[in-house]
Parts: structure tokens; sequence; C-alpha cells
């Protein structure tokens, strides 16, 4: 697990305020929507916009990767990687 990982699990705990779920209960490649962790499409918005104050990325919601970007941690961590190199 990279610190980013670590980072953005701690980082979605907190800014959705989900009670009962520690770092290590969050797998990087598990989902986050749904299964998985269970978010759903109001969590995606706050998160996203989250996400962007934070990180200084850019979510385009128009975008037909963003499914994949937030499909989990690790995913999520790989694009906020390639955002800050470009």
């Amino acid at each position: 697990m990279t610190s980013l990982e670590t980072e953005l699990k701690a980082f979605i705990i907190e800014t959705l305020n989900l009670e009962d779920v520690q770092v290590d209960d969050i797998d990087s490649t598990e989902a986050l929507f749904v299964d998985g962790l269970g978010l759903d499409s109001i969590d995606a918005l706050e998160l996203g916009v989250a996400l962007q104050k934070k990180y200084d990325v850019r979510i385009d919601a128009k975008d037909e990767n963003v499914k994949t970007h937030f499909a989990s941690v690790r995913n999520l961590a790989t694009f906020i990687q390639s955002e800050k190199g470009a």
C-alpha cells in the first residue's frame, strides 16, 4: 500500500464521516461504490469536490474514465498521481 493510498483512505473516512470504519478496514482494490465500501452517488459528489480542493485535480463528470478513477482507492491514487505529473 502506498502512502497516498493510506492518505486517501483516511481522507475518505473523514470527508464522508464514515463511522466505525478504520483505514485498515478499506482494501485498496475494493470497490468504493455499491459493493465493497458501499458509497452512493451523493458520496461520490461530496468526495469528488473534496478531492478537487485537497489535491488540486480536475474531475470532469463527463469524462468516460471517471467511473474507473473512482472504482477503488488504488485507482484514485493512480489518477491523482497522473494529474500531478501532467
